[in-house]
């Protein structure tokens, strides 16, 4: 059995939308433009794509850190045809791999041992992030997420202040299957279609799907019996629905932190004085 949600979308209605959407928002904001991070997949390929359809000053940007060649390769040639279809986007590639490498060792030498693993992954997408607020001070601009509704609602599957620190969230109540949809109506082109997701934090050639343990497809299936009040103890041990149900729930549980608004301690009134 073949695990997918129901859901789907008009993918030409909904560049529509997103478009004027965005639009009004920038508008209200006072500012000029649009920033977004382009690496070589689908999620920031059609965010781009929509930002440069708005004819608002557009930069891409591709920001390799160690990155593996096919990745950026398919992000350079986006950016290529943005810039050739698209007369208001302009593009510029900040290589921080340096800048990567010295914060590594930095880490590492102050904790006086090796440092990696799930912090420095993270740590590349945070230097993205303040590489792309650094361009949209500069150009008066907003900086356009790429998260997608399983990834920014479902798993959670975002690094916090990394590519979640954004000024607004375009495809964010796109499925990822919906995302795919809307990049064939928008003319994203083959390869970026074609290529498995991939966050590309880690240097080498693992998958989302090796992350999580589960295929978007089957995530938003999950997602879908989560929102209509089902979890794991509904379908059956030792099938694939109550593994991916679990993985789902997992996932969801243990990124919370990062769905929800950030907690404040709320102080009682009497501990203020009055007067």
């Amino acid at each position: 059995m073949k695990l997918e949600s129901s859901r789907s979308v008009d993918a030409l209605q909904a560049a529509g939308f997103i478009g004027n959407w965005m639009e009004r928002y920038l508008m209200q904001s006072g500012l000029d433009g649009w920033v977004v991070g382009v690496s070589g997949g689908i999620d920031s390929a059609v965010c781009s794509t929509l930002a440069a359809r708005t004819g608002r000053p557009t930069t891409v940007l591709r920001m390799p850190i160690h990155q593996a060649a096919d990745q950026d390769l398919r992000g350079a040639e986006h950016i290529a045809w943005l810039t050739s279809e698209f007369e208001n986007v302009t593009s510029m590639v900040v290589d921080l791999t340096s800048s990567f490498d010295g914060l590594s060792e930095a880490l590492s030498a102050g904790s006086g041992g090796p440092f990696g693993g799930l912090s420095l992954a993270n740590a590349r997408a945070r230097l993205r992030m303040t590489t792309l607020y650094a361009v949209a001070a500069e150009r008066r601009a907003l900086v356009a997420g790429t998260g997608n509704k399983v990834e920014d609602f479902g798993v959670g599957f975002y690094t916090k202040y990394g590519d979640g620190g954004v000024d607004l969230s375009p495809i964010a109540d796109l499925l990822k299957s919906e995302v795919y949809a809307v990049g064939r109506a928008l003319g994203v082109g083959q390869a970026i279609l074609d290529a498995a997701p991939t966050d590309g934090l880690w240097g080498d050639d693992r998958t989302d799907e090796d992350q999580l343990g589960a295929t978007y497809d089957e995530l938003e299936w999950a997602m879908e019996r989560q929102t209509g009040g089902q979890g794991p103890d509904d379908f059956e041990e030792g099938t694939r629905q109550r593994a991916v149900m679990d993985i789902f729930t997992r996932h969801h549980s243990m990124n919370r932190h990062k769905m929800d608004p950030i907690p404040v301690c709320m102080l009682p009134a009497h501990l203020f004085q009055q007067g």
